[in-house]
């Protein structure tokens, strides 16, 4: 991809996802991703109403007067999109391939974030971390991180030993030194993080945003295949004429999302499933309401 495609390409995401933004999920998040707490901004003099568990006693003291202390939302926030660029990715039987979907959902989140004041970062990973931008603000800085993600899709450099989730995480939990939104987009085809997630997820909001084919549920009744093993990273051929090999195959994956979503519903994870078939806006709008209700 030459320079100019890529542009082109960035350009393409930045006016598909700027509708939505400034439309729909710029509200939305703002709602959701709250700041850190309350700031103390200044103090002024008691008026009647006003709660008196905020009267600055020292102050009043002073002034042989009452007065209360005035306090602000902390807004700013800093928001990680940690982006899986693994092989599974560059799959897609409906519509678009996964990685074309995740691009966007990662657009559209770091777009909200700018929208709310946060600073937004970046790690690419496959398996090993490939790019980290630190968090910053700006629409340049925003465009950065589209650029960066359709470069290092275009320019994969995966030695194929699967997807290291776990190194991922482990180094955004090492570099966050404050509470951070954390955004996990990736098709979880891999196993032996939880125990990671569950220790970031403690100190930090992560939301886990699973893209999908709908092949992924849905194996097909004929032809051969090649299929990655979720835990080896290794390729098998499988023959899915043959109703013992789709039967296996279909129950282990059922197993594998199963398994998956209980362990989220166990550590109280957010997490939003997306299909490359029907679109992220109902998801993520869906997932955006239901939040806003629980938190308010």
């Amino acid at each position: 991809m030459t320079t100019q495609e890529l542009l082109k390409r960035v350009r393409h995401i930045e006016i598909r996802i700027r509708g939505m933004v400034n439309e729909l999920f710029a509200g939305e998040y703002h709602s959701v991703f709250k700041g850190r707490g309350m700031e103390f901004a200044e103090v002024r003099e008691y008026l009647p109403g006003d709660d008196i568990r905020n009267i600055d006693w020292n102050v009043s003291a002073r002034m042989n007067r009452p007065f209360v202390k005035i306090f602000e939302e902390e807004r700013e926030l800093t928001t990680i999109i940690v982006f899986d660029i693994s092989a599974s990715q560059r799959f897609g039987t409906r519509n678009q391939f996964k990685e074309q979907m995740a691009i966007e959902i990662a657009a559209l989140l770091a777009s909200s974030a700018l929208k709310n004041n946060d600073k937004v970062g970046l790690l690419i990973f496959d398996d090993t971390i490939r790019t980290f931008i630190p968090p910053r603000k700006g629409r340049h800085h925003i465009l950065r991180v589209i650029r960066e993600l359709i470069f290092a899709l275009e320019n994969p450099v995966s030695s194929g030993s699967g997807t290291n989730l776990s190194e991922a995480l482990q180094y955004v939990n090492k570099i966050l030194k404050r509470k951070a939104t954390i955004f996990l987009i990736s098709d979880f085809l891999t196993d032996g993080f939880q125990r990671d997630l569950q220790v970031i997820s403690r100190r930090h909001d992560v939301v886990a945003i699973r893209v999908y084919d709908p092949l992924e549920h849905q194996l097909p009744q004929e032809g051969l295949w090649f299929m990655e093993d979720a835990e080896s990273g290794e390729w098998q051929l499988l023959d899915f004429s043959n109703e013992e090999v789709r039967s296996t195959t279909r129950n282990a994956m059922l197993e594998h999302w199963n398994k998956l979503e209980r362990f989220y519903r166990s550590i109280k994870l957010d997490f939003v499933e997306i299909s490359t078939e029907k679109g992220y806006v109902q998801p993520l709008t869906r997932f955006f309401r239901m939040r806003a209700k629980r938190f308010h």
